[in-house]
Formats: C-alpha cells, sequence, structure tokens
C-alpha cells in the first residue's frame, strides 16, 4: 500500500517555523532597576510586587552554616575518636 500523503522539507520547514523559543518576558525592578521574570519573585532581592516574599539574609545564612558543618564533618574524619566515644584502653582489650 502506497503512502496517501506526502510531505517534502520545505512543508516541515514552514510547519517547524513556528516552534522557535521566545525570548523571557522580563520587568524592570522599580526600586533596585535589576530585571527579572514577570510574576516571578526578584531572588536578589526576595521581592515580588513591592512586599519582601523570600527572606534571602536568612536563606544565606542557612547555605553557610551547613557548609561550615560540613567543613568541620570533613576535617573531623580521622584517628580521633568520635566525641560520644571514648578511647579503648589495654585493659579493655584483654577482657574479651
Amino acid at each position: 500500500m502506497s503512502v496517501r500523503m506526502r510531505h517534502t522539507r520545505g512543508h516541515t520547514g514552514n510547519r517547524r517555523s513556528h516552534h522557535k523559543v521566545a525570548l523571557p518576558r522580563l520587568t524592570k525592578d522599580s526600586e533596585t532597576g535589576e530585571f527579572h521574570v514577570r510574576h516571578r519573585a526578584n531572588m536578589t532581592t526576595g521581592r515580588y510586587r513591592g512586599r519582601v516574599v523570600v527572606d534571602i539574609a536568612r536563606q544565606e545564612e542557612k547555605k553557610l552554616g551547613k557548609a561550615r558543618r560540613k567543613d568541620l564533618e570533613s576535617k573531623g574524619d580521622g584517628d580521633k575518636p568520635q566525641e560520644d566515644q571514648k578511647p579503648i584502653t589495654p585493659e579493655e582489650l584483654s577482657k574479651h
């Protein structure tokens, strides 16, 4: 059975010409003058439509705290015993 409808490269190209990606719509922040995506909070200030909706300072503080804890944990892993464990003495080893 033959193919009923043929489509050429030209027809395919014409159809695909509308599949382009549109540029994002940006809005200028009235206070800082920075551009941000419409209907989204400005992530440098945490504001949306003039109100603070995201506490950026708290997020940065939380991120730094996690990095410090991770750094301390990586430095703590060594031959030193954990804080909740005390070293085993030779007498305790001989009991077993």
